[in-house]
């Protein structure tokens, strides 16, 4: 995927890119030494564009999913980047650190989802899709399957839907699932050690409306929630990205990372397999309302998308900008009052709210996107607060 189709990205899953976001840029650093202990918690950071993970930052990671692979015309599952294959040979090195870190490839995203309708719609088409996706997972020496589909049933950018979309997603995980543990049998990859199908679900109800989580979290190890994007750009109102409870405001959108787990749960996917997704980046707005701090007040312009690195160590330190926290809905932002500037972003404070509900909710972990918007601040965050 380019830089424009990643801008394109806008509602879900990308950071659209400006002169204020950051990403970073630097060697691949592979160490020897393995984890200490095994986790309790997943811990999956996606990685786009250029690989930079050290060994320091793969000791504390459990899974990572490589975006993206393309879902073509025909229904294939193709890599499009001349880079994929030695990125992918890049994360798989990372072994030599982490032993037992995942390198997952994920499938479709916002901009790459224009034909999952069309793969998922017949037995030939599906078994063309999941023939595809499990040849690539063995040519790279893969641990496991991520499909984001964006979205089954609804519009995403320029995606096909269909109503039949909300059966055939069950229909295609399963299909997928069978490929994979015919592959999993030849290779001796089986029990604890199968090849994993996981899948990025929207964390709202329009989702849950157009899919049968009862029936497609069976074939899924993991279903990684993205709990992020509830407020941007497209808002007719400021608020929080990424908030863990509704907030107290009742005129303003109540979503939330907690009402989605809540909703799947109810859906009927088991608390354990269900990831919470946080960013690493936050969106903001100019010329806000100065009620609430500018919090859930009509704004003049949209600033777009920065990356966590650039937030914490250019923006918050310029003069004018107050760090505020929202004590309900366990969110952080950056107010400037002076120039009706307001932020939404995630913190250290924030995630450690996130990777205690996390635990007291018994959910399989947290994912994040993605990997180059950190300083490492937040993935040490993560690491030290959720086991």
């Amino acid at each position: 995927m380019t830089n424009a189709r990643l801008d394109a990205g806008l509602r879900r899953h990308g950071i659209r890119l400006g002169t204020l976001l950051v990403l970073g840029l630097g060697l691949l650093a592979v160490g020897c030494s393995a984890p200490e202990t095994s986790p309790e918690h997943t811990r999956i950071g996606y990685v786009h564009g250029t690989v930079d993970v050290s060994a320091e930052d793969a000791r504390r990671l459990t899974h990572i999913n490589y975006a993206f692979a393309n879902v073509t015309e025909e229904g294939r599952v193709v890599l499009e980047q001349e880079r994929d294959s030695l990125n992918l040979a890049r994360l798989r090195d990372l072994k030599s650190a982490n032993p037992d870190l995942k390198i997952v490839l994920s499938i479709g995203g916002w901009a790459w989802s224009d034909y999952f309708s069309d793969a998922a719609r017949t037995d030939s088409s599906r078994a063309r899709f999941a023939l595809t996706a499990v040849d690539l997972l063995a040519k790279h020496d893969l641990d496991g399957l991520d499909l984001d589909w964006e979205y089954p049933g609804q519009p995403g950018q320029d995606n096909v839907y269909r109503p039949e979309d909300k059966e055939n997603f069950t229909r295609l995980l399963r299909t997928v699932r069978r490929h994979l543990e015919k592959q999993g049998r030849a290779d001796g990859r089986t029990g604890d050690e199968r090849y994993l199908l996981t899948i990025a679900a929207g964390g709202d109800a329009e989702y849950l409306a157009h899919t049968n989580m009862a029936a497609a979290h069976t074939p899924l190890d993991y279903v990684n929630l993205m709990t992020y994007d509830f407020h941007g750009g497209w808002s007719d109102h400021t608020g929080h990205l990424a908030n863990l409870y509704p907030p107290a405001a009742p005129d303003t959108l109540q979503r939330s990372a907690a009402t989605a787990v809540n909703m799947f749960v109810k859906a009927g996917v088991p608390p354990q397999k269900l990831v919470l997704g946080v960013p690493f980046y936050g969106r903001g707005w100019s010329g806000t309302g100065a009620r609430d701090d500018g919090l859930y007040q009509r704004y003049d312009t949209s600033r777009g998308s920065y990356s966590y690195d650039t937030l914490a160590n250019h923006v918050a330190t310029q003069p004018g900008f107050e760090r505020q926290w929202d004590a309900v809905a366990r969110a952080s932002t950056l107010w400037a009052p002076d120039s009706s500037v307001l932020i939404t972003h995630e913190t250290p404070r924030s995630l450690r709210a996130k990777a205690h509900y996390v635990q007291s909710r018994g959910l399989g972990g947290v994912m994040y996107w993605e990997h180059s918007a950190d300083d490492g601040t937040l993935l040490r965050t993560l690491h030290e607060h959720l086991p």
